[in-house]
Order: structure tokens, then sequence, then C-alpha cells
């Protein structure tokens, strides 16, 4: 009897431990068939996003060998340029943030003619607002007409001065527009070229400085959003101040090679998806002018900054030394700044070699040590400007 009873038990709990590997196998695979379906819908979603891409790029090409029928060198908006064509393209804008310029060119057949084109653009350029230069900019135009995948988030960007407050303080009447027009659009100031694309005309070129507390200025246009997001965050709002201004030099048109926009140059494909998800619970792609909104640039580049300091590089004990790291890797990634300890792309590596240093002997590692050199002078840049905003916005 007690055999039987022994054997029953055994088979019983034989049954259940089948029942409950099946079961495992079963949460298992579902888990996996889970994963995989994930998996494969952000492929589709990068997928369709790349080509969606494509277009766009194909498109700015087209634009670009359209502009070099009529100029030599057919400028593009970079990270701290913003270029602006007229309708007939024979006119542009140069405002170069870093270096503090206005440069205006137009091509004419005559003098009397190309003041008339220079005054207009110049009027034109110190006067708009962000809300009005994307939707007057003729790239702008064609690359909207190009339809955006249902997963893209759009937005309408907000009007907000550009140069208007740099050049006069604030908002000019039309009285002072003239004034400072005339001033500026002098046969002296004015110089000119014989055109090399188009028959019996000149280039000519108008450049203007700006004043020379011009980065100061444009630093105040964005305060109240960025100490309103470094606070919600978590972050120091020097650090977003020196973010900014290291990359795009408060450009609020800035685009780079690498499709990155906006203030705080954002890409769409990286800290975009992280910080949206982060911030909203859903797996999006931000387009192009929802990350030429300031308030939407600073919000998902403040998240950004959190994901690094609180997420990533959690592991990290020290604050500051956690601080250089979150600058580094802003530029270049979490990973780069692992591979500078251990040649390897594996944080949870690293985080016990950088707590065996000091701050100091973290922040000479990584200039020795990145793999790259751009990193090394971001975080040199970036290290010196907080000091700078955090005694200006104190």
């Amino acid at each position: 009897m007690l055999t039987k009873t022994l054997i029953s038990l055994f088979l019983s709990s034989l049954l259940l431990a089948q029942s409950a590997d099946d079961f495992k196998n079963r949460q298992m695979e579902a888990f996996e068939a889970q994963k995989n379906e994930f998996d494969s819908y952000k492929r589709t979603l990068e997928d369709k996003f790349n080509t969606y891409q494509e277009s766009l790029q194909k498109e700015y090409e087209e634009y670009k060998k359209e502009l070099s029928i009529l100029w030599e060198e057919p400028a593009m908006s970079t990270k701290k340029r913003w270029v602006a064509y007229s309708e007939d393209k024979k006119t542009r804008t140069n405002v170069d943030f870093k270096n503090e310029t206005i440069v205006v060119q137009t091509i004419a057949s005559s003098e009397e003619e190309a003041k008339e084109k220079l005054k207009k653009a110049l009027a034109t350029v110190v006067t708009v607002d962000t809300k009005k230069a994307h939707e007057s900019d003729p790239l702008e135009q064609r690359l909207a007409k190009i339809k955006k995948p249902a997963f893209v988030v759009d937005a309408q960007i907000e009007p907000e001065p550009i140069l208007s407050t740099v050049i006069f303080d604030k908002e000019p009447s039309k009285d002072t527009l003239i004034t400072y027009v005339e001033k500026n659009v002098q046969n002296k100031n004015i110089q000119s070229i014989e055109s090399k694309k188009v028959k019996n005309t000149k280039i000519y070129t108008l450049n203007i400085p700006m004043p020379p507390d011009a980065m100061l200025k444009r630093s105040k246009i964005y305060k109240d959003e960025i100490q309103k997001q470094a606070s919600r965050q978590k972050v120091p709002d020097s650090l977003v101040f020196a973010i900014m201004h290291s990359e795009s030099s408060f450009n609020p048109m800035a685009k780079s090679h690498v499709t990155a926009y906006g203030l705080m140059q954002i890409v769409p494909k990286t800290a975009g998806v992280d910080s949206y998800l982060f911030l909203y619970k859903e797996k999006k792609l931000l387009s192009s002018s929802y990350l030429y909104d300031s308030k939407n640039n600073i919000t998902i580049g403040s998240a950004y900054l959190h994901i690094l300091y609180y997420k990533y590089l959690s592991k990290i004990t020290n604050p500051l030394s956690r601080l250089y790291c979150t600058i580094a890797a802003y530029n270049t990634g979490a990973g780069n700044v692992a591979w500078a300890f251990t040649k390897t792309n594996n944080m949870h590596k690293a985080a016990p070699l950088i707590n065996a240093l000091t701050p100091d002997e973290v922040y000479d590692a990584l200039l020795r040590d990145l793999k790259y050199s751009e990193p090394k002078e971001y975080l040199k840049k970036v290290s010196k400007r907080m000091l700078s905003y955090s005694k200006v916005y104190q």
C-alpha cells in the first residue's frame, strides 16, 4: 500500500513538474514571440522612416542642384549657420551664429537693383520669427509636401524671435527698422564680383556684424524653458545652456549632416526615440518641424540628458564623474564612453573602473582615451561653458 502511495505521489509530482515546465516553456515561447514581433515592428518602423528620410534627402539634393545653376557655392543650413533663399533663389541670407555675422547676397544686373534686394532681404532676416522663417523657406515648403509615415510625430512651430531681440533688444518699430537697413545697405559696405553662373550679372555681398553680446542675448530667449525643463529632469540648467551653445550656438534652425535638428541637435532615431518614449510612453519618431520648435527641442534634449545621467550611466557613483561622462555621451554615446575605459561598449564593465578614479582622473581619461577627437573637444567646451552659464544665470 505504501509503495503504491509513493509511486502515486512520484507520478503526481512528475506530472506537476512537467506541467510547470510546460507552463514556463509556453511563457518563454510567448515572450520570445512578443519580443520577435516587437523587434519586427521596430525594424518596420525604421525601414519606413529610412525610406521617408531618403525622400527628404533626395529633395534636398535636388534643391541644392537647382541652386548650383545660380550659385558657384550652393550654401545650405548647418548646425551653426542658417541659410535662407528667396523664392527665385537669387537672394540669400547666411546667419553665422558662431561667428556672429549676417551675410546678405544677391545676384543682380545693376547696383540699384542689388541695393533694393539687399534692403528687403536684410529687413526680413532681422525681423522674421521661427514660424515664418520655416513656412517661407522654399526648401522646407517642398519637404513638407512629402508624406510623413503615421508613426512620425509632427508639430507646428511656435513663433519666436531669431534676431530681432539680438539686433534691437525688442521688436523694432517700422522707423527703427528703416534706419537700421539704410545705415547698413550703403555703397561703401557692398562688395561685388562677376557672377560665373549668370551672364551679365554680379553677386553683391553685404557683411554685417551682430552686437558683441549676441550669444548671451540669444540664450535669454530660451532661458525660461531651459530652467523649467532642467528642473523637471533634475539636471543643471548650466549644462543645458552649455550643450545648446556647443551644439548650435542657439540657432533654432540648425540642421547637421547626421540629420540632427534644432537647438540641442536631436537625432530622431536615437535621442528622439528614447526621450519621447521616456516622456510620453510611446515609441515614435520625431519630424524636423517638431524639433525645430524650441520648446519641443529643449524638452526632448533635457529628457535625454536625464536618461544618460540617471539610467545609462547610473552605475557611476561620483556625481561629477558621472557628469563628465554624460557630457561626452551626449556627443558620442554611452557605449563610446565605456570604450574609453574598457575597449568595449559595456558600461557595466566600465562603471567599476570609473568608480575607482577621482573625477579629475575620469576627466583626464576621457580626454586621453575617447575613441574620437570630436567628443574630447566637446567635453572641454561644454565643461568650460557650464561654469560661464552658472555665473550668468545664478
